[in-house]
C-alpha cells in the first residue's frame, strides 16, 4: 500500500508541474466583457457541453463566478482570499453553465462542477467537453457531484481517454489521484465519498440539473 501511495505522489507532482502555465498569474476579479457568462447554454451547437474554467490547473485560489457582480472573484471565508492550503488543483475547475443543483433535490445550489483535464487554462475560458466519469461526493449532506472531462479539441488533451472504462483501466492513477484529492483539499473529513460513476451517468446528471 506504502509504495502505492508514493506513486501515486510521484505521478501527481509530475501532473501538477506539467500543467502550470500563464493561467496561474490571473488575477481576479475581473469580467470579460465579450462573454455573457449568464446567459451561457450546457449545451454546445455541436452537440458538446460547455465548461466555464473558473480555477487554472496548478493554482490554489478559490476563484468563482459571482452571477450578480458578473465578475471572477476569489472566494472569501472568514473576510479572506481563500487559497486552498493542499495541493493545486489537478485540473481546470470550474462549471457547467446553465445548470443548478437545487437544494429542493437534494443539490447545493450551485451549478454543477467541472474538471477538465487537460494543460492549464486561464480563468473565464468557455470550453466544449466530454464528459469522462463522474466523481460523487456528499458535502454536509448536499450533493457535490463533480463531472470529470476532456477537451473536445485534442490538441488540448493531456490524456487521451476514450471513456470511463478506458479512464479506469489505463488512467486508474489519475483517477486515484483525482479522489485523493477531493476528498483531501478543503480538509480530512470534508467531504463524503460516495463513488465514481461512467460517462453515461454524467451526461444524465447534467440533463438531471438544467435550467427550466
Amino acid at each position: 500500500m506504502k509504495k502505492h501511495y508514493t506513486t501515486y505522489i510521484l505521478l501527481l507532482t509530475i501532473f501538477i508541474a506539467s500543467s502550470c502555465d500563464s493561467g496561474s498569474s490571473i488575477k481576479p476579479p475581473f469580467r470579460i466583457k465579450s462573454i455573457n457568462y449568464g446567459t451561457l447554454p450546457a449545451n454546445t451547437e455541436d452537440g458538446f457541453y460547455n465548461a466555464v474554467i473558473e480555477i487554472p490547473a496548478g493554482t490554489n485560489k478559490k476563484i468563482e463566478y459571482n452571477k450578480e457582480s458578473k465578475k471572477f472573484e476569489i472566494d472569501q471565508r472568514d473576510g479572506k482570499d481563500r487559497i486552498v492550503d493542499f495541493l493545486p488543483y489537478l485540473g481546470n475547475y470550474g462549471y457547467i453553465p446553465g445548470t443548478q443543483m437545487d437544494k429542493e433535490r437534494g443539490g447545493d445550489g450551485d451549478c454543477i462542477d467541472i474538471l477538465v483535464l487537460s494543460a492549464s487554462l486561464p480563468t473565464g475560458t468557455v470550453i466544449p467537453v466530454h464528459p469522462i466519469a463522474t466523481l460523487l461526493l456528499s458535502d454536509e449532506g448536499e450533493a457535490d457531484t463533480k463531472i470529470i472531462a476532456i477537451p473536445v479539441d485534442t490538441s488540448l488533451q493531456t490524456m487521451r481517454i476514450t471513456g470511463f472504462e478506458h479512464f479506469m483501466i489505463d488512467y486508474d492513477a489519475a483517477r486515484h489521484l483525482i479522489e485523493i484529492w477531493f476528498m483531501n483539499y478543503d480538509g480530512l473529513g470534508t467531504n463524503e465519498f460516495r463513488g465514481w460513476k461512467n460517462e453515461d451517468y454524467a451526461e444524465k446528471e447534467i440533463e438531471k440539473w438544467l435550467e427550466e
